[in-house]
């Protein structure tokens, strides 16, 4: 007989939580912020999650962030529930594998928030991503630029493997909304915008594609760490840049179309 798994007694870092989380999935979330992440973007408004260890990070079990988060449930209504994101909510995976079995066990949705660096970097993690997925009901995926130098020069990282991630997701028809940061002089050049459009476009299982324009919330935070802001002085984007965007990536057609396939 197999062993049954004690999901509940596993730990994990969190950063914050945030109980009435609005962009963070379908519905109300209660949302579960991990520390630690890879990636170093620039635009970055969660720098202070960056570290493996932060100040004002703590330990919690499965069984201790779920009891929290379900004080909320009656205001998540028929599409909330929880979404874990980060700092890189992958570097936890033991973490978040656990608390999605047991949401699952009682019927919570589960969100999961990611850039899919460490698909094929970390061997643990990229072999317990199948598991995590049989709990996982939405990947919300950040794909922040689809030329590989200008990705290297914003977040640090290369890109391969977070599109082989989005592969991989498509391949086993994972539902995903993808989202796009558009920086103006990092993310808003029209021949990435276009390439970008075509990718997501090979895609089986995206179920949203959508802009988020930048905002410069995140610069406080790197002043408080004693840290010069990469992007001190870039504005956000204006309507018409957000709207070029999504011409040519064509965001809003493609939306049309998913409405009406999911109709038919």
């Amino acid at each position: 007989m197999t062993e049954e798994k004690d999901y509940g007694s596993v730990v994990g870092l969190v950063h914050s939580t945030e109980s009435f989380g609005a962009v963070d999935g379908p519905g109300i979330r209660f949302v579960i912020f991990v520390q630690g992440c890879k990636m170093r973007c620039k635009y970055c408004h969660n720098p202070d999650t960056w570290a493996m260890e932060g100040n004002n990070s703590y330990e919690t079990t499965v069984d201790e962030i779920l009891a929290e988060a379900l004080k909320y449930r009656d205001y998540w209504g028929e599409d909330g529930g929880i979404t874990v994101s980060g700092g890189e909510a992958l570097l936890q995976v033991d973490f978040v594998n656990a608390l999605f079995h047991k949401c699952k066990e009682i019927g919570v949705n589960t969100c999961l928030d990611t850039a899919g660096q460490p698909y094929n970097v970390n061997k643990h993690i990229t072999e317990m991503i199948p598991e995590l997925m049989t709990v996982t009901d939405l990947v919300l995926m950040d794909l922040k630029q689809i030329n590989p130098v200008r990705h290297q020069e914003l977040t640090g990282n290369p890109n391969t493997h977070i599109l082989e991630f989005a592969q991989y997701l498509s391949d086993n028809n994972i539902p995903m909304w993808v989202r796009h940061v558009l920086v103006p002089g990092e993310t808003d050049f029209d021949e990435d915008l276009i390439a970008l459009g075509k990718f997501v476009k090979t895609l089986k299982n995206v179920v949203k594609f959508e802009i988020l324009p930048y905002h410069t919330l995140g610069e406080t935070k790197w002043r408080d760490l004693g840290w010069d802001y990469p992007l001190a002085g870039v504005e956000p984007p204006t309507a018409d840049r957000v709207q070029n965007a999504k011409d040519l990536m064509e965001t809003e057609s493609y939306t049309e179309y998913l409405n009406r396939i999911h109709r038919d």
